[in-house]
């Protein structure tokens, strides 16, 4: 006789932190304490929407809920080290500069990859013109041991492919989906996919050897008789073959999943690794200017690392 199929994770959902990045207020789903990552997925930031207005600053009171606030991104030159930034936008624009020599604008349905590896530093900026709403999110993916250490890289996607199903739209930033494969670098098993959903009840293909979370960027969906709405991340764990998930308004949502990383990670500041000492070479090294992260050649005022929380030294 064949054992039964173990019953999937119960589905676990936490509230995101609010947090402020170059004066726009943004919804911390990933990290949080009770859930560090999904497969290699570790840092989760949705922005907005909020009403863009050239380079202006986010008002004293406004929220990402404000659509009256008027905001610019003004996120001046950092380092990164050990991970990838990947960033997705509903709606709007940003500039994108790096140590590499990169300098790109992005758009809605448009995806910026960056490796940092051994060390990378950018910089993200409003692009000057009128933009009108702002709305997007910004991950990290922890690198492996295989890559972690190599050279920075950097990807810009200006079309990535698509699948219908039932009543959805799926855009698959990285990683297969349903037999659609995104060409965005990956260096480990993870996926990524936008869900843009009609009203109605969709069953999307998972793999049950991954966990998965949901990060809801506008709207509202059911999950096993759980209400998900932008503010919380819904962790689904693993064991799936199928999500059934259905919306009575229409929505939009972030599918994140993946196998279970190989290992634990340290994450501190703009840095992935795995020891409190690689985490103070890279501080040092961006703070004494040693040329490990290069130039972005923005006019941005360059942002000083804080102290680490283990040492005394500033």
């Amino acid at each position: 006789m064949t054992a039964p199929e173990a019953d999937p994770t119960p589905i676990e959902i936490t509230p995101s932190r609010v947090a402020e990045v170059g004066g726009v207020q943004v919804r911390r789903a990933l990290p949080r304490r009770t859930r560090r990552t999904v497969g290699a997925w570790c840092f989760a930031d949705h922005m907005g929407p909020v009403r863009a207005e050239g380079r202006a600053s986010l008002g004293p009171g406004a929220s990402p809920e404000d659509p009256d606030s008027s905001v610019g991104v003004q996120v001046g030159p950092h380092p990164h080290v050990g991970l990838q930034t990947v960033t997705w936008l509903v709606a709007g624009e940003l500039l994108h500069r790096d140590s590499l020599g990169s300098e790109q604008e992005i758009r809605a349905g448009q995806l910026n990859l960056m490796t940092a590896g051994h060390g990378v530093s950018h910089a993200e900026e409003s692009t000057g013109r009128r933009q009108g709403e702002l709305h997007g999110i910004q991950l990290w993916v922890a690198q492996p041991e295989a890559t972690r250490h190599g050279a920075p890289a950097f990807q810009h996607h200006a079309h990535l492919p698509q699948v219908e199903f039932d009543q959805a739209t799926a855009t698959v930033l990285v990683g297969d989906f349903a037999a659609a494969c995104s060409p965005a670098r990956r260096d480990t098993n993870h996926v990524g996919v936008e869900l843009d959903l009609r009203r109605g009840r969709s069953v999307v293909p998972v793999i049950a050897g991954y966990e998965y979370a949901i990060v809801v960027l506008a709207g509202g969906v059911d999950l096993g008789g759980q209400r998900v709405v932008p503010g919380e991340l819904a962790y689904l764990g693993s064991g799936r073959k199928e999500l059934a998930v259905s919306t009575a308004e229409g929505a939009r949502l972030l599918l994140l999943g993946g196998e279970p990383f190989e290992s634990p990670i340290l994450m501190w500041w703009n840095f992935v690794a795995r020891t409190r000492e690689e985490m103070d070479a890279a501080r040092s090294d961006w703070e004494g200017g040693t040329g490990r992260f290069g130039d972005t050649g923005s006019q941005l005022g360059r942002i000083p690392a804080p102290p680490t929380p283990w040492s005394s030294s500033p």
